[in-house]
């Protein structure tokens, strides 16, 4: 049987100061902070913490009736709202019938999602408790699906808290974000991060933290699916760009062959963290992703325009926005390895008179 949700070392603090405002619990929060952090963790473990018939310390005990309920997703006060996809992640079998069973699982929260809530705010609570919809990530919301939240966020139900996540609330429909208490969960310190990534069994926690922006939860899960917290790929690309003349049209080629068969979204964020780190180090500060590679990163700061690569690094985020539907994958990584390169090319230095 699945355990209860539980906070995570870093959040104890404040989910203790959340948790002892007792009844005075806002309707709606949004929980908001960087990504990797745990939001997803903090909202499940705050929802098994209200139903908890038993609670030590304000926290979910872990062994009453309601707790056993939440572990096993039949609590009869407990929705947890997000996209098919996401759900199929987190290991939910979905039912196969037909052709739905060859169907693209959704990365949107579907307006019907919301609809369904309706029957279920019109019955009475368990034992007169609370009433708890996890919604996440909040920006999976589409405006139909939203419009339909904010409607029932105007007029919200009786001991009812609607708990979302978001890691930019300004992604989000200025209505539901006014609509919302705001919780934001701060980055846990390194010392902390490392010691939970060494009892994840890490190895490299250091350079696999920094590779995650400091997001514990996302440097595990790098961690476990790639072979360095710098992929050789990236070395050598790197190596590549601070050659003379930058890279070869066959360094291109091999490059963009050994990324052909990679999801898009991984090798993109892994070139803004790339360029994330050329930008700073460009104006004189350390880099920030990948510190163990700061030789060959300034290497091709040192001689790239920083205007160029931040226009680059902007770039960058546009094609993260159509990354799923090149014609062609291969033609689209070499494109934009071939950007890039052009962005990282010697800055012509005018002589002295």
């Amino acid at each position: 049987m699945s355990e209860v949700a539980r906070f995570l070392p870093w959040q104890t603090t404040i989910a203790t100061q959340w948790l002892d405002q007792g009844d005075r619990y806002a309707h709606a929060w949004l929980v908001h902070g960087l990504s990797g952090i745990g939001k997803r963790h903090f909202v499940l473990a705050a929802a098994a913490a209200l139903l908890c018939e038993a609670p030590e310390g304000r926290m979910a005990c872990g062994t009453c009736q309601a707790c056993r309920w939440v572990a096993a997703g039949n609590h009869p006060d407990f929705r947890r709202v997000r996209p098919e996809a996401v759900a199929a992640e987190e290991g939910e079998v979905q039912e196969e019938t037909g052709s739905a069973a060859k169907k693209t699982l959704s990365r949107e929260i579907r307006v019907e999602q919301i609809r369904a809530l309706s029957g279920w705010f019109g019955t009475a609570t368990h034992r007169g408790g609370w009433r708890v919809a996890v919604i996440y990530p909040a920006e999976a919301l589409n405006v139909f699906t939203a419009n339909a939240l904010l409607k029932v966020l105007e007029e919200p139900p009786p001991r009812t808290i609607f708990l979302l996540t978001a890691d930019a609330p300004d992604r989000l429909l200025p209505t539901i974000v006014s609509r919302c208490r705001r919780l934001a969960l701060p980055i846990p310190g390194i010392e902390e991060s490392i010691e939970w990534l060494v009892g994840q069994g890490v190895k490299q926690p250091e350079a696999w933290l920094s590779a995650a922006g400091g997001a514990p939860l996302r440097a595990a899960f790098m961690a476990s699916d790639g072979e360095s917290p710098c992929p050789g790929w990236l070395q050598r690309y790197l190596r590549a760009l601070s050659g003379q003349g930058g890279p070869s049209e066959d360094a291109l080629l091999q490059t963009a062959d050994s990324l052909e068969g990679t999801d898009p979204a991984v090798w993109i964020d892994t070139l803004q963290r790339t360029f994330t780190d050329l930008s700073l180090v460009a104006v004189g500060l350390p880099p920030r992703y990948f510190p163990r590679q700061a030789d060959l990163i300034s290497g091709v700061a040192m001689q790239s325009s920083p205007v160029t690569l931040t226009e680059a690094l902007k770039w960058l985020a546009g094609q993260r926005a159509v990354a799923n539907h090149p014609l062609s994958a291969k033609l689209f990584v070499h494109s934009v390895l071939q950007y890039c390169a052009r962005a990282c090319r010697p800055v012509q230095r005018a002589s002295g008179a």
